[in-house]
C-alpha cells in the first residue's frame, strides 16, 4: 500500500506544474536540479517577495538560468497572497 501511495505521489509531481508561490519544500525539491536546500531557499525568498512570473525564480540564490530552463514547462505562478 505504501509503495502505491509513493508511486501515485511521484507521478503527480512528474505531471503537475509546481506553483512556486504556494508549493511545499517537498514539491519544490521534486524539480530537476533542486534539492532540499534550494527548495528551502525558494520558500524563504517567497516569504519576503512574491514571484510575479516563473523567470523570477533566478533571483533566489543558487537558482540559475540552467535550472529555470530545465523546469520552466513544469512551473507556474499563482497570484500573490501578501
Amino acid at each position: 500500500m505504501k509503495v502505491l501511495a509513493i508511486l501515485v505521489l511521484g507521478f503527480s509531481f512528474m505531471f503537475a506544474a509546481v506553483d512556486i508561490n504556494s508549493a511545499s519544500v517537498k514539491e519544490l525539491s521534486s524539480l530537476k536540479g533542486v534539492g532540499t536546500k534550494k527548495a528551502e531557499a525558494i520558500a524563504a525568498y517567497r516569504r519576503a517577495h512574491c514571484f510575479k512570473n516563473v523567470d523570477e525564480i533566478v533571483k533566489v540564490k543558487g537558482i540559475g538560468k540552467k535550472i529555470l530552463q530545465k523546469n520552466k514547462k513544469n512551473l507556474k505562478v499563482s497570484s500573490c497572497k501578501k
